[in-house]
Parts: structure tokens; C-alpha cells; sequence
């Protein structure tokens, strides 16, 4: 083999009606057949025995048990032949025969006799992504395959059969030389993003004006992304997350964005921090506002990129609303919100049948005048978890305020600094000690403020070995 050669040359093979022989009754011979009725293959199976699919699969017809023992006969007419059993001398018969006949075979597991080998699947029909080693390395190739899935959303599919059902129409409005740009435009564009959530009527009334306009000749469309880059641990996005910040062209982030978070966006993407810090505020909020209609209106894909969730203390309400004024398209993509995510990361389940009936979500920033304006008796009651965002500065007083208001000096409470993130840090006490914990640890991160029966809890459901 020439260096920089292939081993096999890469094909996708239409077997619609096509007759294919597989040779083998068991577990593996059942995966093979599962793949080939996908590509509505006429499967004929030779096995002595056949396991309860394959079984069930040639009773209802889907298949045929063609015989007991292999005969190189039974390859007349087939387009492949695929060997699947334990016996390795069955298996050298099959590839021998095939080869003689000019069948193109798979031997499962023995590259060596096989002239083709069966790649690890993306399966996202009409679209197929094909990964293979040649053989040299098939645990690598589906390790590949499952982070492609965990990449590309189900919905590509979709997409793809989108595309192909909307060709004709690109077809007659634009010259051959035009098609090619108006696809790289729509794929470019929210137009493609409407399909993949379903919207395909908008969809398709953005692909006939780029087609009208001869692939590009007009003004440009742009979209807002607002997403929840959750509490700090990257590993805990979403999947449409990941995928919008892949295909911004500027990203607006705050403070709790985790720089780890935005290591992720797309490299070639216009960075704006707006982020805000105790009694700092480097954009105002009607700025921010603003910029984000500027920016879509100029044509580009906006991604407000929000730690957290963006509901859940982010104003991401007061930006959407700020967009639909101006009638700017965008999406909202929820993230786990610090009270789930911090407490889960810290071992303290915010509800428990025994402790905790209820949860309450409370905001510690403090007014203009540096008071708290909170519903003190509401939040100082037994069954329940209350959980503080923005806390860290005014927990003196959101600890006096509780016991004030009647619950114990001895009520557990936590403070959470960096929540999910491997500098987590929870320091865990009463009302009564935590402020001059939390002093003395001088926490600098984003903390999150635990009060409840629940935090005793930590001691025995701590699973991250993090100082407390």
C-alpha cells in the first residue's frame, strides 16, 4: 500500500430490492440484518439456528431463512454477502466463494477476508455519516461516532430532507451557477435554524426570496440566540446550545459566562463582554437591549450568551421583549440555573420528602439605598429549601433577617463559590456562623446561598471531595 492510501475506498451502495445473503443466527448476525432492512435490502439468512430476532424478523417476512447450511449457490443474484458466525472456516468458505463470484463481502470482525467493511453509522436520514478505520481500529471509530452524535442534533435530518424536497424549486428560479450560493446563504441563515425547529413554512418563504434575489442581491436577515450557558461546567450545555454558539458572528457575555464556556463559541466570532459585577455595571441593560437590535438588524447572528438560565434572574424577558418590539427574529435555549446545578455539584438535594416540601428562588441584590426588599416571612419557615442568587454581599443580613424573623441561629445554611466548576468551593454552617465562615474564607467567585435542613444532607451525599 502507497503511503497516504486508503485501505477502502469510501461508497455509499444503493441495496433498495437488492438481494444480500447473510450467513449467521445469532446477536451479530441480527445487528447486520438491522442495518440492511434500514437500506430495504432482500435479506436471505443461512444459519442452523436463528436467535429470537432473527427468528421473528423471517417469520413476518421482513427476511428469509434460506437454509441451514451455506451452499455457494445461494450467492447467485446477490449484489453482497455478509459473514457473521463464530466458525471461522464457515466464515473463509463464505469470503472464498463471494470472492470467486465477484460479490463484494464483509467477515464481521476479520478485515483480512473482507472486501468490505461495515463503517460505524451517524444516522440522521436522509443524512448518513460513515466512519470507518478499515479495520484497524473499530472501538476508536464508534467512540468517534458517539461524539458526532452528541454533536449534530437529530433534527439534520430533517434539514437534509428540506433541501431535497425544495431543489426543484431553487432549480427553476436560478441559474446553475446561482444554486450552489443560494444554499451556502440558507445555510447560512435563520432560515436553516427554522427548520431545524420546525417552523418549515417560514422556512421556506426566506429560501424563495434568496432564490428571487439570485443568490445574495438584498438585504440580510439576522437572528438573536439567547442561551443559558448554565452554571459553569461546560459538559452540562446543550446540545443547541453548543450548536448556536458554533454558527454565531458575535457573542454578548457576562461575567458568569466560564471562560471554559466561551473557549466554545465559534473561534472567528466577534467577542462583546456586557457583563455586570456587584455594584459594577459594565453595559447598562437598555444598552444591551439595544445592541442586540442593532446588531440583528445589521444581518448578523446574535448569540446573548447568559450564565445560568436566562429566566431565571438573566432579564432575558427584558430582552426578548426589546427584540419583538423591532420585530427581530430570535430563540431562547434554556440552561440548568445555578440553584440545580450548584446543589446537585455540591451533594445538597434541594427537596427531600423528610426535610424539604418546597423550594423558593430568591434574588440577594440589594436596592439603591443597600436594603433587601424580601418577603421575610414567607422565606423564615420550616419544610422548605430557599435558595439566594447574588447573595454573597448582603448574607449578614439575609441571615439576621431570617433569624429575626423565626427561624433558629442553628438552621443549616451554605454558601456555594464557583458552583460546578473544579474550583468549587461550599462552605457549609448555621445562620448564625456562615457570614464569618464565608469572610474568612474570602470567596471571590459566583456564589450561590443554601438555607434549609437539606444542607445537612452534604455530609453524607458530598460526591466531589471539595473543601467546606
Amino acid at each position: 500500500m502507497t503511503s497516504g492510501s486508503w485501505p477502502y475506498y469510501p461508497v455509499f451502495m444503493r441495496l433498495r430490492g437488492q438481494r444480500v445473503l447473510l450467513v449467521g443466527g445469532g446477536e451479530v448476525a441480527a445487528r447486520k440484518l438491522r442495518l440492511l432492512l434500514r437500506a430495504d435490502a432482500r435479506v436471505h439468512v443461512v444459519a442452523e439456528q436463528l436467535n429470537d430476532e432473527l427468528a421473528e424478523l423471517c417469520a413476518s417476512g421482513e427476511a428469509v431463512h434460506a437454509g441451514v447450511a451455506f451452499e455457494p449457490r445461494q450467492l447467485g443474484g446477490c449484489r453482497l454477502a455478509v459473514a457473521a458466525t463464530d466458525d471461522a472456516a464457515l466464515n473463509r468458505r463464505v469470503a472464498d466463494a463471494a470472492e470467486a463470484q465477484g460479490i463484494p463481502v464483509n467477515v464481521v470482525d476479520d478485515s483480512t477476508l473482507s472486501s468490505f467493511v461495515t463503517p460505524a453509522i451517524v444516522d440522521r436520514s436522509p443524512l448518513l455519516i460513515a466512519i470507518s478505520t478499515g479495520g484497524a481500529a473499530p472501538v476508536l471509530a464508534r467512540r468517534l461516532r458517539e461524539r458526532l452524535e452528541a454533536m449534530l442534533p437529530s433534527a439534520y435530518g430533517r434539514l437534509a430532507a428540506f433541501m431535497h424536497s425544495r431543489r426543484e424549486s431553487v432549480r427553476s428560479a436560478a441559474a446553475h451557477t446561482a444554486r450552489r450560493a443560494i444554499w451556502e446563504r440558507f445555510l447560512d441563515s435563520p432560515a436553516a435554524e427554522q427548520v431545524l425547529t420546525g417552523n418549515e413554512a417560514r422556512a421556506t418563504s426566506d429560501l424563495q426570496e434568496m432564490a428571487q434575489q439570485r443568490a445574495g442581491v438584498g438585504e440580510a436577515k439576522g437572528e438573536v440566540y439567547l442561551v443559558g450557558a448554565g452554571p459553569g461546567d461546560p459538559d452540562l450545555l446543550t446540545f443547541k446550545a453548543l450548536r448556536l454558539m458554533q454558527q454565531c458572528d458575535v457573542v454578548l457575555y457576562d461575567r458568569l459566562v466560564a471562560p471554559e464556556i466561551l473557549e466554545l463559541v465559534r473561534r472567528d466570532a466577534r467577542r462583546m463582554f456586557v457583563g455586570k459585577a456587584r455594584s459594577q455595571h459594565a453595559v447598562p441593560q437598555d444598552e444591551i437591549n439595544d445592541e442586540l437590535v442593532r446588531l440583528a438588524q445589521s444581518g448578523q447572528r446574535v448569540l446573548r450568551l447568559k450564565g445560568g438560565d436566562p429566566f431565571i434572574f438573566g432579564r432575558g424577558g427584558e430582552e426578548i421583549d426589546r427584540l419583538m418590539e423591532h420585530g427581530i427574529p430570535f430563540q431562547v435555549v434554556p440552561g440548568i440555573t445555578a440553584a440545580s446545578g450548584c446543589s446537585a455539584y455540591a451533594g445538597i438535594p434541594l427537596t427531600h420528602r423528610d426535610y424539604a416540601q418546597a423550594c423558593v428562588f430568591v434574588t440577594g441584590h440589594a436596592r439603591a439605598d443597600g436594603t433587601l426588599d424580601l418577603h421575610w416571612d414567607q422565606l423564615a419557615r420550616r419544610g422548605q429549601t430557599v435558595v439566594v442568587y447574588m447573595g454573597l454581599a448582603t448574607l449578614p443580613e439575609l441571615c439576621a433577617r431570617l433569624i429575626e424573623h423565626g427561624l433558629p441561629p442553628d438552621w443549616p445554611a451554605a454558601m456555594i463559590d464557583d458552583g460546578t466548576s473544579p474550583r468549587q468551593r461550599v462552605i457549609a454552617g448555621t445562620l448564625a456562623d456562615l457570614p464569618q465562615r464565608v469572610s474568612e474564607a474570602n470567596l471571590k467567585g459566583p456564589s450561590l446561598l443554601i438555607v434549609g435542613e437539606v444542607v445537612r444532607l452534604r455530609e453524607r451525599l458530598s460526591w466531589r471531595g471539595e473543601s467546606s
